[in-house]
């Protein structure tokens, strides 16, 4: 019996931690090629979303970075009551993309993704890639237009619309940093691309 709740312990551990390694961010998160080759099924499910909506990898990948440092269940720090107590958060927003609630249920409603969670990569550039289409066809937004998909990402699609950015100096700035990061993202894409191109041809589906 002691046996048996020895070897069970040691299962639960070993299943933490390799839950634990599959959920940790990336060492090197600046460094498109070194994500990608770190996580060797992660190129797969960009160049999927890729495939399917439109939207570059690079441009998905500066997005999640810009959002959660491609933190798999990253939240809103919470308000503080009266500057000390740890109170509500300022919205529902979570996961690799802070996708809130109300989104994500578009998104699985209007894709019939019913079972997509917001801490899974492969669900959350689907979501990237299928929200930035959204953002194409109603606001002519250009799939590669970083700048701009990521405003419309942050503003919503109304809030795009009405320009309510140009009041966020702050936000602008932003915008400006996810296109500079996706430009790099793209330029390191293109040393490795090859080769990832092989490898995810070469796996069984």
């Amino acid at each position: 019996m002691a046996t048996q709740l020895k070897t069970l312990v040691l299962a639960m551990v070993a299943a933490a931690l390799t839950l634990s390694c599959t959920n940790s961010p990336p060492k090197n998160i600046r460094n498109s090629c070194a994500i990608f080759n770190e996580k060797d099924d992660w190129y797969a499910n960009a160049h999927d979303s890729y495939e399917k909506w439109g939207v570059p990898v690079h441009v998905q990948l500066a997005i999640i970075y810009q959002e959660s440092r491609f933190v798999h269940d990253a939240k809103p720090p919470r308000r503080k009551l009266l500057w000390v107590i740890p109170w509500t958060r300022p919205s529902s927003a979570y996961g690799y993309g802070q996708i809130k609630d109300s989104t994500w249920d578009w998104y699985r409603d209007s894709t019939g993704n019913r079972w997509a969670d917001r801490d899974d990569f492969e669900d959350v550039v689907d979501f990237i890639g299928w929200y930035g289409s959204v953002s194409h066809r109603k606001l002519g937004i250009s799939k590669w237009d970083a700048y701009n998909q990521y405003l419309a990402y942050h503003e919503g699609h109304g809030g795009y619309k009405r320009k309510t950015f140009r009041n966020k100096d702050w936000l602008v700035k932003v915008a400006r940093k996810v296109d500079q990061r996706a430009k790099d993202y793209g330029a390191q894409l293109k040393q490795c691309e090859d080769s990832l191109d092989k490898g995810w041809s070469l796996w069984p589906f």
